[in-house]
């Protein structure tokens, strides 16, 4: 019977086993597809024209060189772009975090009267939108083209960040906080900033992440609004006229760059765009997994 037992317990350990290799060599997989399109990208960025030319480079720069970021740091252009969208990024994050914390809080709280048909609401843009012309001629008649504000307030607010927000002071802040708040006296705005704010770190920081990344990597917005005014184009913008200048082999921007291969200076581009995302997000790792978790588990 103990031999039965014993045979059992190996043939479901290694039944386990079994799929915890297939799991492990998954996710190795997708990391890898995720990380070796990137490294091919930096190795070309500090590769030499002739060998991108050739397509001798891989996973390992090839005639190691870094004149094509000496050349970017040179070109007043995209430092200038690049300004301009940490600029715009810290100021759009900043705006989208109070409005998402504003609207989510009074949401979350049962004594709102109304608090689901404001819900709906908020939610409606998700399956709705104007689309791109009303969009261009609401921006027109305010008067924001070609400035910096048509960068940041259209798309400041999220309905998709809102509900996460509303769903996380809902099911992690105890109504028993708030209560024990109210009878010392404290007021909504107390509560919000003294009790709620410093109990949703880690959700703050995830939305926080995703509106930064969101905001970094648009450009989109930026090709329609800003037209004239060439010194609010930001980074990405910089990048997509790059990209069609290398694919399409026609000047379409005046640059001070000059290579005999515009994939380098495509590829010194990309690195030269993801760099600050990926010196920011090390810093904010441990609050964005508590964010993402954050109520997927039920007590």
């Amino acid at each position: 019977m103990k031999a039965t037992g014993g045979a059992l317990i190996a043939s479901r350990r290694r039944r386990f086993d079994l799929w915890d290799v297939l799991i492990r060599l998954t996710l190795i997989i997708a990391s890898l597809a995720c990380l070796l399109p990137f490294v091919h990208v930096v190795s070309k960025s500090f590769s030499e024209d002739a060998y991108v030319i050739a397509n001798k480079v891989f996973l390992w720069p090839a005639g190691f060189t870094t004149e094509a970021y000496g050349k970017i740091f040179a070109d007043a252009s995209i430092l200038r772009s690049f300004y301009v969208s940490v600029v715009v990024t810290a100021l759009f994050t900043l705006l989208g975090m109070i409005l998402t914390i504003c609207a989510a809080y009074p949401l979350s709280r049962k004594q709102l009267k109304g608090r689901v048909a404001l819900t709906i609401i908020f939610t409606f843009p998700l399956f709705f939108s104007g689309g791109i012309i009303p969009e261009y001629m609401l921006i027109n008649s305010l008067g924001m083209l070609d400035t910096i504000w048509s960068l940041i307030l259209p798309l400041a607010f999220s309905s998709f960040n809102l509900l996460i927000m509303k769903s996380a002071l809902t099911n992690s802040i105890p109504v028993s906080l708030e209560e024990s708040a109210r009878i010392d006296g404290a007021g909504h705005f107390r509560i919000l900033w003294s009790v709620v704010l410093p109990l949703s770190k880690p959700i703050m920081a995830t939305l926080a992440l995703f509106f930064a990344v969101g905001r970094w990597n648009a450009y989109m917005d930026a090709l329609f609004y800003i037209k004239q005014n060439v010194d609010l184009r930001p980074l990405q913008l910089k990048l997509y006229y790059l990209v069609i200048q290398a694919t399409e082999s026609f000047q379409l921007e005046a640059t001070q760059v000059s290579l005999s291969n515009p994939e380098v200076l495509k590829a010194s581009c990309v690195v030269f765009a993801t760099v600050p995302i990926l010196c920011i997000y090390p810093f904010i790792q441990k609050y964005f997994v508590q964010g993402v978790m954050l109520g997927a588990i039920k007590e």
